[in-house]
């Protein structure tokens, strides 16, 4: 299987950021962030990464549409909150993996969200999750470790509290209630009168 990367830009400098990239020989930055702005770190704003990534020769496309956690899709919704199962089985989010897919043969891509840990992100917990199935998926840390996709596994059912042995339980099972009880606690919620964007 080829190789997919997750990266969190979190609040890290630009110089930093693009080391990170180089060290793993990143070619392709796959942004999946539903609304690709930051407020208090402007150097992630969309534009900005086109600009700045282009100058590295390291190419960003924008895949929020795709696999971005806040959808606009109503069907994405369960009282108020966005349900990851129900965005996976989209046509949008279908075409997104499929993008992966394909541009994993060709490039060495990771995609990228704002949150510096991986389990406290859509994307690991969405994305990851469903590339698992076609890619060797592996997260950069800040300080430029990787942390297999098994590792991250391995931590989120320990944090979840559902790593122990269970007779009645198996593993897999409990992997995926580990994924689903943090989708829930992180997926993005509606205010009142906010639109689904």
């Amino acid at each position: 299987m080829s190789s997919l990367y997750t990266i969190g830009h979190s609040t890290h400098e630009w110089e930093h950021f693009v080391d990170l990239l180089k060290l793993h020989r990143i070619e392709v930055l796959g942004d999946v962030r539903s609304r690709p702005y930051s407020r208090f770190t402007p150097q992630y704003n969309r534009e900005s990464m086109m600009g700045g990534l282009a100058r590295y020769g390291i190419k960003y496309v924008f895949l929020g549409e795709e696999l971005g956690a806040r959808r606009a899709e109503p069907e994405c919704f369960v009282d108020g909150k966005v349900d990851y199962g129900l965005v996976a089985k989209t046509p949008a989010f279908q075409r997104g993996l499929n993008r992966l897919r394909t541009g994993i043969t060709k490039y060495r891509v990771a995609i990228m969200c704002a949150e510096k840990d991986p389990l406290e992100c859509h994307r690991t917990i969405l994305v990851a999750h469903h590339a698992k199935a076609f890619a060797e998926v592996a997260h950069i840390m800040a300080d430029g470790s990787l942390e297999t996709h098994a590792q991250a596994e391995a931590r989120l059912m320990a944090e979840c509290r559902l790593g122990e042995d269970d007779l009645f339980v198996p593993e897999a099972q409990r992997i995926e209630n580990a994924y689903a009880k943090r989708a829930s606690d992180i997926a993005y919620q509606e205010t009142t009168g906010a639109a689904k964007v």
